[in-house]
């Protein structure tokens, strides 16, 4: 089967078909996940910790350079980036690789319904090409009332996705020599961790818990990359930490997608209402001090992560978060 985007020869996808398939490979090779699984990102080096732009997204370009910059300074790997009903996907990609020299950028996800694969096979080509080494592209179905205002219908996401990516497979381009970037898909449910482990780079899981990224690492094996999303607080009680961070949990556990994956994991629905219960809110968002953190990001990295993506949620989300980088900057030298 061939998997799109960089990757090394002799690399051979294991049968990941089902959870339990995955659960028979190797893994007492634990040790050497973070190896493995970047193997599939060709030359691109993401480096083990990396950020969500989040509310970066909505300030002016001029912001996002100077935030990129001072990213790139403290030593972060690479910077992730949604795709709503703000830029385009690849506009956006462009402003931020522009702001620096070294820091890989990620879109994480960009909207499968926003472009058909030939337009995203080239959109992603023209960034790899124009900043070698540097772009991640990730592909997600985003949610069904973004889409049906988008005027798609949102129906069979597995199959959609698999469709979309065999299209990608065989796009046409006729610009100047260029890789397709490695692809990595949005993933939650088994059926679309199973088609990113066969098809992709590897998976990039948004809210969610240090027990669903293990399960993910159990069902793709060590070969797949994968970028866990954490959600971070810096606060030094529980009622800041909600007070900043419930925001942030009411607005997902708001989408269908999200809320039907924590149910799948065995979540009770009355934990769910609202912005979720303290035990919920504890097992999706990191919340503390830096050290606090750090033991979060340690988890994620234990459970099979090879990239931790900080999701920051500043307490004022209108003000660039770059004390937040900056009180956090000493797990970019974590081993």
């Amino acid at each position: 089967m061939t998997l799109l985007g960089f990757v090394q020869p002799g690399f051979v996808a294991h049968d990941v078909s089902t959870p339990l398939m995955g659960r028979r490979l190797a893994l007492n090779h634990c040790a050497r996940l973070s190896v493995m699984g970047l193997r599939r990102l060709g030359d691109v080096h993401p480096g083990r910790i990396g950020v969500f732009a989040g509310a970066l997204s909505g300030l002016p370009a001029a912001v996002q350079r100077e935030v990129v910059a001072e990213m790139e300074r403290l030593g972060y790997g690479t910077l992730w980036y949604g795709e709503s009903t703000g830029r385009e996907a690849f506009a956006q990609g462009a402003i931020y690789l522009s702001a620096g020299s070294r820091l890989v950028v990620g879109s994480g996800i960009a909207n499968l319904y926003a472009r058909d694969p030939q337009a995203m096979a080239a959109g992603g080509r023209a960034l790899a090409e124009a900043w070698p080494r540097r772009f991640i592209l990730g592909i997600g179905v985003s949610h069904a009332p973004l889409v049906t205002a988008r005027g798609h219908d949102y129906v069979r996401p597995l199959t959609t996705m698999r469709r979309y990516l065999e299209v990608m497979g065989t796009a046409v381009w006729r610009g100047p020599e260029a890789p397709l970037p490695p692809v990595v898909l949005a993933t939650l449910g088994p059926r679309m961790v199973a088609l990113a482990a066969e098809r992709t780079a590897g998976a990039y899981p948004y809210f969610t818990t240090t027990d669903h990224v293990r399960a993910i690492r159990e069902q793709m094996g060590p070969e797949p990359f994968l970028a866990a999303d954490l959600p971070v607080v810096l606060a030094g009680d529980r009622a800041t930490a909600r007070a900043i961070g419930d925001r942030h949990t009411r607005l997902y556990l708001r989408m269908e997608n999200y809320r039907n994956n924590l149910l799948r994991l065995g979540w009770p629905a009355p934990e769910l209402d609202s912005a979720g219960s303290d035990r919920l809110f504890d097992a999706v968002v990191a919340w503390g001090d830096a050290a606090s953190i750090r033991t979060r990001v340690d988890a994620h990295f234990a459970a099979g992560a090879d990239h931790v993506v900080l999701n920051l949620i500043p307490a004022d989300p209108a003000k660039p978060y770059v004390e937040e980088l900056q009180s956090l900057s000493a797990l970019t030298r974590m081993g």
